[in-house]
């Protein structure tokens, strides 16, 4: 059979409208085709340059995120930052807030030169800077560490072995948080309990305990030596202090005396009574 060229036009044209109702997914072919004329891939964007790598004396370092508040928290540590060279806007910034400046106290004893910040930090390394009049500076007295962005900022190491001794002597002034005398609980009044009544009544009744022995060193009634001042006594052991003497009575007088001290002197005082 002979197909006019009539029909192979048809043919032609339904074969054409068959490929153009195929799935690409079934085209590899045309598929790729297409990708390799109309598209080309191309590296990611290069961020530009920050403004903290361009060339200058001190620049603002960028703001950084808070720490999560979901870490856990660590003993927070009062330190002490001071700027001495002078200013009339000083601020700080560093790694502990977020790079936001924060405005430093003028000192009192010094009102136009030292300014002064405290802040609570936990353990570890540190890093800050200060903003003097608008400018970001550095103090060249403090450490200093190189970012890497070339740029210079203070630092410091925050040790909890700084802080030992003013825990102790928080300690020791913080008050007591119970009872620590070991008293027994129950009420309290003037009178003895009847079971230690009787105790009380025997030892009032008996003899007066011994008196201890380093409290016979007494320095009155004693020879002096000729070399020393009359007015002058030699000077006493500190058991003998606040202690009340009574000489025992002659010819119708009673004698009393008592030694204190005030800061490096002793002072002793002497009292008549007539009987």
């Amino acid at each position: 059979m002979k197909i006019s060229g009539f029909d192979q036009q048809q043919q032609r044209r339904r074969g054409s409208l068959a490929l153009q109702d195929e799935d690409p997914l079934t085209l590899p072919s045309l598929s790729r085709r297409r990708v390799s004329d109309g598209v080309e891939p191309t590296a990611p964007p290069v961020p530009p340059a920050s403004p903290a790598s361009l060339p200058h004396q001190h620049s603002a370092p960028s703001e950084v995120p808070a720490p999560s508040a979901e870490r856990p928290q660590q003993p927070l540590l009062p330190v002490v930052i001071q700027w001495k060279k002078g200013g009339r806007d000083v601020q700080l910034c560093g790694s502990f807030t977020g790079w936001k400046p924060i405005p430093m106290a003028r000192s009192e004893s010094n009102i136009n030169s030292e300014h002064m910040s405290i802040v609570n930090l936990p353990e570890g390394r540190h890093e800050y800077k200060f903003r003097i009049d608008g400018q970001w500076v550095v103090d060249t007295s403090e450490p200093t560490a190189d970012t890497d962005d070339g740029d210079k900022t203070n630092y410091i190491d925050v040790k909890g072995s700084d802080f030992a001794a003013c825990e102790a002597l928080n300690l020791e002034t913080a008050p007591a948080a119970g009872d620590l005398s070991g008293s027994p609980p129950g009420s309290y009044g003037r009178e003895p309990p009847p079971s230690r009544a009787a105790a009380w009544e025997s030892r009032a009744a008996s003899q007066p305990p011994a008196l201890p022995p380093h409290l016979l060193q007494v320095i009155l009634n004693k020879d002096t030596p000729v070399s020393c001042e009359p007015t002058l006594l030699p000077a006493p052991n500190h058991v003998m202090l606040n202690h009340l003497y009574a000489l025992s009575i002659k010819d119708g007088v009673m004698v009393l005396s008592a030694t204190h001290r005030y800061r490096k002197k002793y002072v002793t005082t002497l009292l008549y009574k007539p009987i």
